[in-house]
C-alpha cells in the first residue's frame, strides 16, 4: 500500500470540554439499564443479540486471557496482537455482560484481563521492521481496552489502585503511539482509530486536554480521518463518498466503525459530532451502506455516484476511479449505532444504513482469524437499540448551489417520511409553489427553466402540508457576487461594488496605484496581499473569476488568488508554475488529483508576461472548466469534478481567501497589481469574457 509521512495528530490548545460523565465512552447507565431491562423482558432485537454475546467465546468465565509485556503487530514484526485483539475484545464482553446481568464472576473476569495488562504490558511497536501497522492496533484496540475499563470503573472488585494503574498504562504506554507520531499511511483508518483512542483515554483518565484534542482534530485535522477529508466529496442527496470507498469495502466499512466510535463517544459527553457539518458521518454512512447492498429489483449491487480519487502517495500517483468491487457486501456488524442515532435519537431519514442494519441484526461481537473481526465491538442491536420514535423530524440540511446551469437542491429526510415535495417562492417566507412531489431517491432536485432573479426553496416530507425544511434562498442569472474595483486611494479596506458587502481587506505591504482601470491595489512580492470574507463560495458552482494582472517579477507559485482552507483543500490560480506554466487548480487532497489542474499552454503563453496588464478569466460549468487569456479560450478542462463549494468541508476550518497569496508558507507573495477583480455565481459567455478583456479606464 502507498505510504505518506504526515503528522497524525498533534496537542491543540483551548478548551472544548471540561467535566466528564461515567461511565460515559459508548455506553452510559443509562444505556446498561435500558439493555437489562430489555434482556430481561426477552425482546428483539436486544435478547436476541444478548443471546449471541453469551454464545461467543470471549464471553466465557473459562476465557484466558494472554498480556503481553511488549506488543507488535505488522510484516516483519513479532506480531502477537491476536492476544491484544483477543483480549480488549473479551474484558469488553464480559463487561458488557456483568452489567446487563449483575452476575460479578463475570466482572470478575473483566477485571483480571485489565490488571493482567496493566502490571505486563511495556510497550507497543515493531523492533524488527519498518512496518507502522502496531499504530493501527494501538488505536482499535486502545479504545477497545479503554472502553472495557470505562464501563469496570463502576465496579467495586476493580479497586481505585486497579483504576490508577490501568489509566496509567493507556495514559503512558497507549496514548503515545496516536499522539504526535508519524503515522505512514494515506488511509483515514489510520487517523480514525486514533482519534477514538485519543477520545476514550481522555474520559477514562479525565483528561480534558486529551478529549479535546481529538474533537478538535476531527473538526480541523490535516490527515484523511478529519471530517473534510474523511467524506471527500458529497453528491446530490447528501451522499458521502468515503475516502476509501475506491480502495475496497472492508476498509471503507471500517471507517464506519471507527466514525461510530468517535461519534458516540462524544455524544455521550455532550459533543455533538454525528451532526457535525451538516451530518457529515450520515452522508458517509448513507453513501457506503447503499454500496454495500443488493438492489432486489435487479439482483445487483446498487449503483452509488462516484468520483475519482486521486492522491499523491509520493514518488507515485494513485488513481481510484470507480467505487470499488473489492469486498462488495462486506458484513461488517457496525450499523446499529449509527442508525439509531440518526433515525430515533434526531428524527432523520437514514433508509440503506437501515437496510445494513436489518441484514446484520443480530450482530456478531469479536470473533475469526484475523484482525477484521475485532476492529469493532459488534453486538448493536443490543448496546445502541432503541424504541422508535414516535414521528420524525422536518425534512433539514436544505442547501442550494447553482450547478450545471440549474438549481441544485439536497436535503436530508425525515424519518418515516414516504417522499418529499419541493417548493418554489420569490419572496422569503413564501407563498410557495410546488415544483414536484413524489421525490424518494435521492433526496435531491434540480430546478431551471427560471427567468434571473433570487428564489426561495422549502422541503415538505409526504404532502404540500407536511412539515417543512429549512428556507434556502439563490440567485440564478450569473450574478455578480463580489466585485473589487481597487478604486480606493487610500487605507486598507476595499469596497465590494456587487452591493453584497463582502468587503476586502488589505493585509502587509500594499497600496493603491494607478491600474488598468482607474486605480488598483499593489502587492509588494514580500507580505501584501488582500482577504476575501469567509462565506463567499459557499453556493459556488458554476462560476466565473475574471480580473486584469500587472505582473512585475515571476516567482514559481506566485498566486494570483487562492482561495482554501489551508494546505489540504483550495482553488488558486498562479502565474507561473514549477514548469513554467501559469495554472488553475482546484484541489480537496492536498494537490494529488493532479487531474484537475489546468495550464496556459506552451503554444500560447505560458506563463504570464512581466510588465504588462494581461486578462484571466476561469470559467465553469458543472465539469467543463474554460481559461481565457485577454478574452481568448487558451485551454479546457472537460472534467473539471470538484467544484468550489465543496471546498469548505468542515464548518470549523479558517477560511483563507487571498488574493495575492497561497496556501503554503513557503509560496512566493505576488509582486504586481491587481485591477477589477469580479467573482460570478455561474459561467459567462465567451463573449462576455471578451466584453470583460476589451474594457479600459
Amino acid at each position: 500500500m502507498g505510504l505518506l509521512r504526515f503528522l497524525i495528530l498533534a496537542l491543540f490548545s483551548g478548551s472544548i470540554h471540561a467535566g466528564f460523565v461515567h461511565p460515559g465512552l459508548m455506553h452510559t447507565q443509562a444505556d446498561f439499564t435500558r439493555m437489562a431491562q430489555k434482556v430481561s423482558a426477552k425482546i428483539s432485537p436486544w435478547i436476541d443479540t444478548y443471546n449471541v454475546l453469551l454464545s461467543n467465546s470471549h464471553s466465557s468465565l473459562s476465557y484466558s486471557p494472554n498480556p503481553q509485556a511488549w506488543a507488535e503487530r505488522g510484516g516483519g514484526c513479532v506480531d502477537n496482537s491476536w492476544y491484544v485483539m483477543n483480549d480488549a475484545a473479551a474484558a469488553y464482553q464480559l463487561a458488557l455482560v456483568w452489567k446487563i446481568t449483575g452476575n460479578t464472576s463475570y466482572a470478575d473476569k473483566a477485571v483480571s484481563i485489565l490488571n493482567g495488562w496493566a502490571s505486563t504490558l511495556k510497550g507497543i511497536g515493531c523492533n524488527a521492521s519498518s512496518s507502522w501497522d502496531f499504530i493501527l492496533m494501538a488505536g482499535t484496540q486502545g479504545y477497545q481496552f479503554a472502553n472495557a475499563a470505562e464501563i469496570m470503573r463502576t465496579y467495586s472488585g476493580f479497586s481505585a489502585s486497579n483504576l490508577a494503574a490501568f489509566q496509567a498504562l493507556m495514559r503512558n504506554v497507549w496514548y503515545p503511539i496516536c499522539h504526535g507520531g508519524n503515522a505512514l499511511n494515506i488511509y483515514a483508518n489510520w487517523d480514525l482509530g486514533c482519534m477514538a483512542q485519543i477520545m476514550a483515554i481522555g474520559v477514562l483518565t479525565d483528561n480534558s486536554t486529551m478529549f479535546n484534542e481529538a474533537v478538535t482534530y476531527f473538526k480541523t485535522g490535516a490527515g484523511n480521518g478529519a471530517a473534510q477529508k474523511v467524506a471527500y466529496y458529497i453528491h446530490p442527496g447528501h451522499y458521502g463518498q468515503c475516502q476509501e470507498a475506491g480502495r475496497d469495502q472492508g476498509h471503507n466499512t471500517l471507517d464506519i466503525s471507527h466514525l461510530t466510535v468517535i461519534a458516540q463517544q462524544a455524544w455521550n459527553q455532550g459533543v455533538d459530532l454525528y451532526g457535525y457539518s451538516n451530518n457529515r458521518i450520515l452522508a458517509i454512512s448513507e453513501h457506503t451502506s447503499k454500496g454495500n447492498l443488493i438492489d432486489t429489483s435487479t439482483n445487483n449491487f446498487y449503483t452509488v455516484p462516484y468520483v475519482p480519487y486521486i492522491y499523491n502517495s509520493w514518488p507515485n500517483i494513485n488513481e481510484q476511479y470507480t467505487f470499488s468491487n473489492g469486498s462488495q457486501g462486506a458484513n461488517r456488524p457496525t450499523w446499529g449505532c449509527i442508525y439509531h442515532h440518526y433515525v430515533n435519537v434526531k428524527g432523520l431519514a437514514a433508509p440503506y444504513t437501515g437496510k445494513q442494519l436489518a441484514k446484520q441484526t443480530p450482530e456478531t461481537g469479536a470473533q475469526g482469524c484475523c484482525s477484521g473481526g475485532y476492529d469493532q465491538f459488534g453486538l448493536e442491536s443490543l448496546t445502541c437499540a432503541l424504541d422508535p420514535i414516535s414521528s420524525g423530524a422536518a425534512p433539514s440540511g436544505l442547501t442550494a448551489v447553482f450547478l450545471n446551469g440549474k438549481v441544485l437542491l439536497s436535503w436530508w429526510g425525515s424519518a418515516y417520511a414516504t417522499s418529499y415535495v419541493v417548493q418554489r417562492g420569490t419572496a422569503s417566507g413564501g407563498p410557495y409553489t410546488t415544483l414536484a412531489s413524489g421525490i424518494t431517491d435521492p433526496r435531491s432536485y434540480e430546478d431551471s427553466g427560471m427567468s434571473a432573479g433570487t428564489y426561495y426553496y422549502i422541503v415538505r416530507a409526504n404532502s404540500t402540508s407536511g412539515p417543512a425544511s429549512n428556507q434556502v434562498s439563490i440567485t440564478t442569472g450569473n450574478p455578480l457576487i463580489a466585485y473589487y474595483k481597487f478604486d480606493e486611494t487610500s487605507g486598507t479596506s476595499a469596497s465590494d461594488s456587487s452591493g453584497n458587502g463582502y468587503t476586502a481587506t488589505l493585509s502587509g505591504s500594499t497600496s493603491f496605484v494607478s491600474g488598468r482601470i482607474n486605480n488598483g491595489v499593489k502587492l509588494d512580492g514580500s507580505s501584501g496581499y488582500v482577504s476575501l470574507p469567509a462565506t463567499l463560495l459557499n453556493q459556488l458552482g458554476d462560476f466565473t473569476i475574471a480580473t486584469w494582472v500587472y505582473v512585475s517579477s515571476s516567482s514559481n507559485w506566485q498566486r494570483l488568488f487562492d482561495f482554501g482552507f489551508g494546505t489540504g483543500r483550495y482553488m488558486f490560480f498562479t502565474t507561473h508554475s514549477s514548469n513554467g506554466s501559469a495554472q488553475f487548480s482546484v484541489t480537496y487532497n492536498g494537490g494529488g488529483d493532479t487531474t484537475q489542474n489546468l495550464f496556459i499552454p506552451n503554444t500560447t503563453q505560458s506563463s504570464l508576461p512581466l510588465n504588462t496588464w494581461t486578462h484571466i478569466a476561469i470559467t465553469h460549468l458543472g465539469t467543463q472548466t474554460w481559461l481565457f487569456l485577454n478574452g481568448q479560450i487558451v485551454n479546457v478542462n472537460n472534467y473539471q469534478y470538484l467544484h468550489p463549494y465543496q471546498i469548505p468541508g468542515s464548518t470549523d476550518l479558517p477560511a483563507q481567501y487571498w488574493i495575492g497569496r497561497s496556501q503554503y508558507s513557503g509560496d512566493a507573495y505576488l509582486n504586481g497589481i491587481v485591477d477589477d477583480f469580479r467573482i460570478y455565481a455561474g459561467c459567462l459567455s465567451a463573449s462576455s469574457v471578451q466584453s470583460l478583456a476589451s474594457m479600459s479606464g
